[in-house]
C-alpha cells in the first residue's frame, strides 16, 4: 500500500512539471486507464513477492505486462502516450489513483474478488 502512496505523490510531481497539451485522440478513457493500471499494480505485487533475482524479476514483469496490454487490446505506445497525457493533469491523476486504490481496497478485504473483475 506504501508502494502505491509513494507511486501517486511521484506522478502528481512529476504532472506538476509537464507544460504541453495533447489530443485527446489515441489515449485511453479514464475507465480503460484504471483497468490498465490496477491490473500493472497486481502484477507488480506479485512478481516482488515471487523470491527470485532482481534481474529475473524485471525479466518476468515485462512478459506478463505485455499480457496485460493483449488482455486490454492495448498497445504499449498507446499505454504510454495515455500516461503522458494524464500525467499533465494532476487532479485527473489523482483521481484515477484514488480509484485504483479504492479497487485495491475492496479486493483486499474481500479476498476472491479478483478473479470476477
Amino acid at each position: 500500500m506504501n508502494r502505491i502512496l509513494i507511486l501517486l505523490i511521484f506522478l502528481v510531481c512529476i504532472s506538476a512539471c509537464q507544460s504541453s497539451n495533447p489530443s485527446q485522440e489515441g489515449v485511453l478513457t479514464e475507465d480503460q486507464m484504471v483497468a490498465v493500471l490496477l491490473d500493472i499494480q497486481l502484477t507488480e505485487g506479485m512478481v516482488s513477492a515471487i523470491p527470485i533475482p532482481y534481474d529475473s524479476s524485471g525479466v518476468l514483469y515485462t512478459l506478463m505486462e505485455k499480457e496485460i496490454f493483449i488482455k486490454h487490446g492495448v498497445s504499449d505506445s498507446v499505454f504510454t502516450r495515455s500516461m503522458k497525457y494524464y500525467l499533465e493533469d494532476a487532479v485527473m491523476m489523482e483521481k484515477i489513483y484514488a480509484r485504483i486504490i479504492d479497487s485495491l481496497t475492496v479486493m483486499e478485504n474481500n479476498p476472491g474478488i479478483e478473479e470476477r473483475m
